[in-house]
This record gives structure tokens, C-alpha cells and sequence, in this order.
């Protein structure tokens, strides 16, 4: 009974979001989205936001699983799953119990990308701070650091909503969002938002009496001062 009315909820989510049945889902598709449902429906009913499902029906070699895009005004959550070998590469290691917890964390994070886009303030940053000019040759490091602010900011979205969400589970959550964040080679890189992560060792970092992502606005502005 309970899987029957998950799969009817996903069913009306799915047609709210752009995609009409589930019966065009694979498997993982739908592990994923059953995962993010809470997500997806909280965007959708409670914020408004203007956000769509598509499924690639072939993934390329450079993508991955789950991702945000913006066209003509609306959010486009990616999934890139069909034919893609490493799609769940980044839930290894994980016990079976715990890929929902940190799918769900996914989605929320592609959610505050979303949140963001629709506000109008996709890198922008909040009053208070200023963007210095770069010159030409350092453009490129520009443009890693506006794509880290953003992770960042949707990265603390992910930590507020699993705390709002699944206080019981949020340390496992956050040391795997840490873990999952470690620079590979040393230095930051697009997605290096340890210096926001740190600010969220635990639930209680959060302000349970602010709206979630004001939550997560508060600590983004704390470690905007340390990614210089």
C-alpha cells in the first residue's frame, strides 16, 4: 500500500513538473525522483517555483547524474542516467538505507540553484559585498569562483533542508557532502565549498525560526568572507 501511494504521488508530481508518467522512468529514474519527491514537491506546490523534469534519453561521457539547467525562464532538473555506467559511482561506499537520504540532499540542492535562477540573483552576490574588477587573464578564475559561490549557497540549501527534514540522519549527511567535496588536487576548484560546509558541522547551525533558505543565506554570507 505505501509503494502504491508513493507511486501515485511521484505520478502527479511527475505530471506537474512536465513529464507525464512515470511508465517513461527506468528504474534508477525512479529511485531518484521517489527520492527527491518531498523536494520536488515542496518547489512545485509551496515555493512556486517554475522547474521541469527532463530525462536524457543517452548520457553523455561527461555528464552527470543529476544536474540543473535554465531555459527560456524555467529550471530543467537533468537526469542523465541512460547509459551512463557511473551514474550511481557516487553513492558507493554508502549502505543501502542511506541513498535516499543523500539523493534527497541532491535534489535540494539542485532546488536552491532553482531558487536562486528565479529570484533574478544567479551570481549575484547579497548586499554588503562587492565584486572586485578582474582583469582579462584572471577571467577564468573569475568564473570558478562564481560557480563555487553558488555550490556553496546550494550546498547549505541541501544541509537546511536535510536538517529541517531528517535531523536524525543530518551528520551522516553533512560528513558525506564533506567527504564528497574534497578538492581532488589540492586546490578548491569550481566545487571546493568545504569553506561553507565548515560552517555547518551540525543542524543546530541553522536557525530553525528563519525560512529555509534564508537559513541557508546566512551562513552562504559567513563564507563568502572566506572564499577569497
Amino acid at each position: 500500500m505505501i509503494t502504491m501511494i508513493k507511486r501515485t504521488l511521484l505520478l502527479l508530481l511527475l505530471s506537474s513538473a512536465g513529464l507525464a508518467s512515470a511508465a517513461q522512468l527506468t528504474d534508477m529514474e525512479t529511485r531518484w525522483l521517489t527520492a527527491g519527491s518531498a523536494v520536488l514537491a515542496y518547489a512545485k506546490q509551496e515555493l512556486k517555483l517554475p522547474i521541469d523534469i527532463t530525462v536524457q534519453p543517452q548520457a553523455r561521457a561527461t555528464d552527470v547524474p543529476l544536474a540543473l539547467g535554465f531555459q527560456d525562464g524555467r529550471c530543467k532538473l537533468v537526469l542523465s542516467m541512460r547509459g551512463n555506467p557511473g551514474a550511481e559511482d557516487i553513492l558507493a561506499g554508502l549502505p543501502a538505507e542511506q541513498r535516499p537520504l543523500m539523493i534527497e540532499a541532491m535534489v535540494a540542492h539542485e532546488i536552491g540553484h532553482c531558487w536562486r535562477y528565479a529570484q533574478g540573483v544567479w551570481h549575484a552576490l547579497p548586499a554588503g559585498f562587492e565584486q572586485a574588477a578582474q582583469a582579462p587573464a584572471q577571467e577564468q578564475a573569475q568564473a570558478l569562483r562564481l560557480t563555487r559561490r553558488e555550490e556553496g549557497f546550494a550546498d547549505l540549501v541541501a544541509l537546511a533542508w536535510t536538517q529541517h527534514r531528517h535531523p536524525q540522519d543530518y551528520a551522516a549527511v553533512a560528513a558525506w557532502m564533506r567527504q564528497v567535496r574534497q578538492p581532488a588536487t589540492g586546490t578548491a576548484g569550481s566545487h571546493g565549498t568545504l569553506a561553507w560546509l565548515q560552517l555547518a558541522p551540525s543542524g543546530a547551525s541553522f536557525d530553525a525560526a528563519q525560512p529555509l533558505f534564508d537559513q541557508a543565506a546566512s551562513l552562504w554570507r559567513q563564507g563568502l568572507l572566506r572564499d577569497e
